[in-house]
């Protein structure tokens, strides 16, 4: 039998209690386009809403108009959109900061049906992948400023 290594001298004290993901803000070049392959994504309009105000100047500065972008809920979760990337702007996940951000789905099945609703929406997508060992299956997508997106599923 093996003994369970000590880390109590390894690993420092949190700095924080973190319970989990609060939200994730993505920055996108046109506000109206990524709401319309969002809103489209889940099926939902956004829970709090201010692109309409995108055009006012003082806007992109007030955090209580989500600096003229929008929110989703999803699940336990928000995902908001702030609209203030130079038009032309795109999204490599090979510099510092975010890889992708992926969605979990109910079933498997469920990944095979959004996967039809994609195809049906005229958005591309990679195949399924499945990694026996981690347990989980996800399909790749790019939103309008080429994020990588995933949906996935537990297998």
């Amino acid at each position: 039998m093996s003994e369970t290594p000590d880390t109590t001298a390894t690993t420092p004290k949190a700095v924080a209690d973190v319970r989990g993901l609060s939200h994730v803000r993505l920055t996108v070049t046109d506000i109206a386009r990524s709401k319309e392959f969002y809103s489209r994504l889940f099926g939902a309009a956004p829970a709090l809403d201010h692109s309409d105000e995108v055009d006012d100047p003082s806007v992109r500065a007030d955090p209580q108009r989500f600096y003229g972008g929008c929110v989703y809920a999803i699940g336990d979760h928000l995902l908001g959109l702030r609209p203030v990337a130079e038009a032309g702007d795109r999204f490599d996940s090979t510099r510092v900061g975010l890889d992708h951000v992926s969605f979990q789905v109910g079933s498997v099945s469920d990944l095979e049906d959004a996967v039809r609703r994609l195809e049906e929406a005229g958005v591309e997508h990679g195949e399924i992948t499945t990694l026996e060992q981690q347990g989980i299956a996800f399909v790749s997508l790019q939103d309008p400023d080429d994020v990588n997106l995933e949906l996935t599923a537990a297998l």
